[in-house]
């Protein structure tokens, strides 16, 4: 692995992966909106910071541009965390969906005229199974894993993988600020949420998704295209059901 682009690099799942390309050896431009998320990557000449909007082609072009070639991976991660209801107002809910769908499509599109040829998008169990009152983040998240089969199909003539990896909760800086708002009754609820939606029991980590990221990147996984992998703990294989034998051992039901 030589050079890659990560969008939206300067926090949380972006900064693990950012950190776990460089570790080895990859030189990786960071596209990001906030000068103030890169503060960490001073003096750090194997990180090439990109300021702009992940939705502007031009600013695509930038940042891959600004590392050298051959540019080997390109990671779609940035995204806005912000709900909008459908019947309040139709127009923001379509400006959300594409805020997030909009960096995934001018970053691909970005990666293939550089000829890269492994791509990620950072998806999300939502995708598959929405969250009530997030319509338009489960609905761009959705049409993101569309894109990934629809690229993978297209341009895996040329050589290039296109895969992604459907998140469940992931600890971040910004889960923990919303635990750390909570009264510790509605924080041990929280706690105890995660446990039955995620059958590992806990938040995932950011490194861990990177970790899957960097294989996905890799030519270990030169035979996978078009693939959704969840990395949600279980939270994906699991049907929650009233008549469950939640709380018991498996050698007790």
């Amino acid at each position: 692995m030589t050079s890659c682009v990560v969008t939206g690099g300067g926090r949380g799942v972006g900064r693990a992966i950012v950190e776990r390309l460089a570790g080895d050896g990859a030189t990786v431009a960071v596209l990001e909106v906030d000068a103030a998320a890169l503060d960490w990557a001073t003096d750090r000449p194997e990180i090439v910071p990109v300021l702009g909007d992940a939705a502007d082609p031009e600013v695509a072009a930038r940042a891959a541009a600004a590392v050298p070639r051959p540019l080997t991976g390109w990671v779609n991660n940035a995204a806005v965390f912000r709900d909008a209801w459908l019947h309040e107002d139709p127009a923001a809910v379509a400006d959300l969906i594409g805020r997030n769908l909009h960096p995934v499509l001018a970053g691909t599109a970005a990666a293939l005229r550089a000829g890269c040829t492994a791509i990620v998008n950072v998806s999300s169990h939502q995708a598959q199974r929405a969250v009530r009152g997030a319509l338009p983040y489960a609905t761009a998240k959705a049409a993101i894993e569309g894109l990934t089969r629809a690229a993978a199909v297209d341009y895996g003539p040329r050589g290039v993988r296109v895969n992604a990896v459907a998140l469940g909760s992931i600890a971040t800086e910004r889960s923990d600020t919303h635990v750390a708002g909570l009264s510790p009754a509605a924080a041990e609820h929280f706690t105890r949420e995660i446990a039955a939606l995620q059958p590992l029991g806990r938040m995932g980590r950011a490194s861990e998704v990177a970790e899957v990221v960097a294989f996905l990147l890799s030519d270990a996984a030169s035979f996978l295209n078009g693939a959704i992998i969840p990395v949600d703990g279980g939270r994906s294989a699991q049907g929650r059901d009233p008549e469950s034998a939640q709380g018991r051992d498996p050698e007790e039901v």
